[in-house]
């Protein structure tokens, strides 16, 4: 008869840590959801603001079509990517896009008139802001997606993982050129 108590006792605390494992699985792949949703959220503010910032441009740099050219195909590919979430696309694609709007606000320096223009200023801190907003965001999104994958590689959540088909989250990595030193001072050479 004791037995049969421990046996229930100890199948009933099985069960109860398999819950509990589940429940914390579930929570970790919601938290990644969550924080990818936030990455896209501002995504897609910083799409709707580039075209805006294309316009104010092309009145004042009609000489520099080929750059902003470059920022209109990269957003639409970071875009693209984003809306099939296709983390390794957009990981390239916001490479393509950093540098066309590097360039883009670098050429701006040459038009004094589109600097002194309001809508431009306005825009730039704006777009600048996001991307300091996305940044902040993809590090918490690479947190959750990392602490998911650790969980459902460590026993014995392994077990709990593959009953339910649990699935690791992918890193939003950044490019070796994002990573890189910029080399500031080429900008203060003269030309």
């Amino acid at each position: 008869m004791l037995t049969l108590v421990i046996s229930i006792a100890l199948f009933i605390a099985l069960v109860v840590y398999l819950i509990v494992i589940y429940n914390l699985l579930v929570t970790l792949k919601n938290n990644v959801s969550r924080n990818w949703s936030n990455i896209d959220v501002l995504l897609r503010q910083r799409y709707s603001e580039l075209p805006k910032l294309i316009d104010t441009c092309k009145e004042y740099m009609q000489y520099e079509k080929e750059t902003l050219e470059k920022v209109v195909a990269a957003r639409n590919a970071a875009a693209s990517a984003t809306n099939g979430r296709n983390l390794k696309a957009l990981g390239q694609a916001e490479n393509l896009l950093k540098s066309g709007l590097t360039q883009l606000f670098a050429l701006a320096e040459n038009y004094p008139d589109l600097k002194a223009n309001q809508s431009f200023q306005k825009l730039q801190t704006r777009i600048s802001e996001l991307e300091n907003d996305i940044a902040d965001r993809r590090e918490l999104y690479n947190d959750s997606a990392n602490r998911i994958n650790i969980r459902i590689h460590q026993f014995p959540d392994l077990l709990v993982a593959k009953l339910f088909s649990f699935t690791s989250a992918d890193l939003l990595k950044f490019s070796e050129a994002e990573i890189q030193d910029i080399g500031v001072q080429n900008n203060f050479k003269d030309k």
